[in-house]
């Protein structure tokens, strides 16, 4: 049964990044030709993909929940934060650095996350610093090296504000998936992920209303699009990646999605026909050998267990 599970797990994360990494090309296409701002997509985005989390938990799992998370103050605040620092932060970061580079830099550089996770466990003292902890941060050094240098240290083949927004987004994505583990022992990943969602985008909605858009440019190829971020590159993508959590530790889950860089790479490259040098396809490699390593010789498995009392830090 453990063995299932654990399958499972590792089925769901794969999917939810490959989608993850596919969401991330497409919003780069709506914002290259149908203009989209990256606010009013961010705000759109978490609001209905919310909603629709919600309602698949009102219809096919305990609907007692999506009510009773708000009942404990403790953790309704861990909750607000979470949606705040965690699910907003991950969604503006990632597209911000989409819109001023590309997908497939965007999702190289969150996928620093896995050492900024090991990182942090080692400064907590929850586990031990290896040599193969080193060999990552080697290769994710020289993978982000190669990346935004292209092999040229004179000047930078990838714009600042893509490499800050990215570099953001890889710090969020750890926070995020760190920060949701004690949420995850009593409450359906539907129910935390769309109140994170929920709560970010009525957040991001005060800055920028969903409704103060200019629809004249968009096409039914740009709603199709926009449905597809929303759906499956965000609705989907996060359930499953969240849910994988409940088999896998937060350390294999962040490493278990190197398909999302993948997926990003290769739609970059071969449908939205952005150049890629040699060196960075190098640097491509590097991060993501630097995942499957960790990922195949974790040995720290420790998914989460319902029946563990809430434990807010």
């Amino acid at each position: 049964m453990d063995r299932l599970a654990r399958r499972k797990g590792i089925f769901l994360v794969i999917i939810g990044a490959i989608l993850w990494g596919i969401g991330g090309t497409v919003s780069k296409k709506l914002f290259q030709q149908y203009a989209i701002d990256v606010n009013w997509l961010v705000t759109t985005r978490l609001l209905i993909a919310g909603f629709l989390l919600l309602i698949v938990q009102f219809f096919a799992k305990d609907r007692s929940q999506i009510i009773g998370v708000w009942k404990k103050r403790r953790t309704a605040v861990h909750l607000i934060v979470f949606g705040l620092l965690g699910m907003l932060a991950v969604q503006y970061t990632y597209l911000a650095s989409i819109k001023h580079g590309n997908a497939a830099v965007a999702t190289l550089l969150q996928y620093l996350a896995p050492v900024m996770i090991i990182i942090y466990l080692i400064m907590r003292k929850q586990t031990a610093l290896t040599r193969q902890d080193l060999i990552t941060v080697f290769l994710a050094l020289v993978g982000c090296f190669s990346l935004l240098t292209n092999g040229s240290v004179s000047q930078l083949s990838v714009p600042t504000p893509a490499i800050v927004w990215g570099i953001l987004s890889g710090i969020a994505i750890a926070f995020y998936t760190l920060y949701a583990v004690p949420l995850l022992k009593q409450y359906d990943s539907l129910v935390i992920v769309g109140w994170a969602m929920i709560i970010g985008g009525f957040a991001l909605s005060f800055i920028h209303p969903p409704w103060q858009m200019d629809f004249s440019s968009m096409t039914i190829a740009a709603y199709l699009y926009v449905g597809f971020v929303i759906v499956f590159g965000t609705m989907v993508a996060f359930w499953f990646y969240i849910e994988s959590l409940q088999n896998l530790s937060p350390k294999e889950t962040s490493l278990l999605g190197s398909l999302e860089p993948l997926a990003a790479v290769l739609t970059t490259v071969f449908w939205l026909k952005e150049p890629f040098g040699i060196f960075q396809w190098v640097g491509t490699a590097c991060i993501i050998g630097m995942i499957v390593l960790v990922a195949l010789t974790s040995k720290d498995s420790q998914p989460l267990q319902k029946e563990k009392p809430l434990k807010v830090s």
